[in-house]
């Protein structure tokens, strides 16, 4: 009596398990379209090409662009935690780009594929890089030395009259 006990043959489901799988496949392609046509639309409005949103890797790098962090920043996001607090980071800078809050910012990081196309969609006007290349963080003074009000009244002036920066 030889090895071959029952066999079954069912091609039928097997024809449904592959419409589910194109179906999900479709599903994720219009998805993808969808957010990366929203994420091109942010760029316009920042001076960007659409078809930036649909390229991986490269919209990200598009968005630390728009919010003024630098590109090399783009390694943050493949080191574990990090990524997360760099993520959180960068879209709370993307909201106030776009004169959003915190609020916001912390919207768009964690239900992203709601707020995106509302911040694509909405009438939000870019208004700059919240991070100036090169410059402080808002709400700190600029660099200046002597501090004004220095020296203070009564003291004499040095010998040759001005004062001098510390060295």
């Amino acid at each position: 009596m030889g090895g071959l006990i029952a066999q079954y043959n069912s091609n039928t489901s097997s024809g449904m398990g592959a419409g589910v799988g194109i179906l999900f496949f479709l599903f994720i392609v219009a998805v993808y379209v969808f957010y990366g046509y929203s994420l091109g639309v942010i760029f316009r409005k920042a001076g960007h090409p659409l078809w930036a949103g649909f390229v991986p890797l490269y919209n990200t790098y598009i968005m630390l662009k728009i919010i003024g962090r630098p590109g090399w920043w783009l390694i943050l996001f493949f080191i574990p935690i990090v990524n997360f607090i760099i993520g959180i980071i960068v879209y709370l800078d993307l909201a106030r780009s776009f004169g959003k809050g915190a609020g916001y910012g912390l919207a768009l990081f964690f239900l992203s594929f709601i707020f995106i196309p509302i911040l694509a969609f909405s009438d939000a006007q870019y208004l700059g890089p919240v991070t100036a290349p090169g410059g402080p963080p808002s709400g700190y003074p600029p660099p200046a030395y002597p501090p004004s009000g220095y020296p203070p009244s009564g003291y004499p002036p040095p010998p040759g009259g001005q004062w001098d920066a510390p060295k």
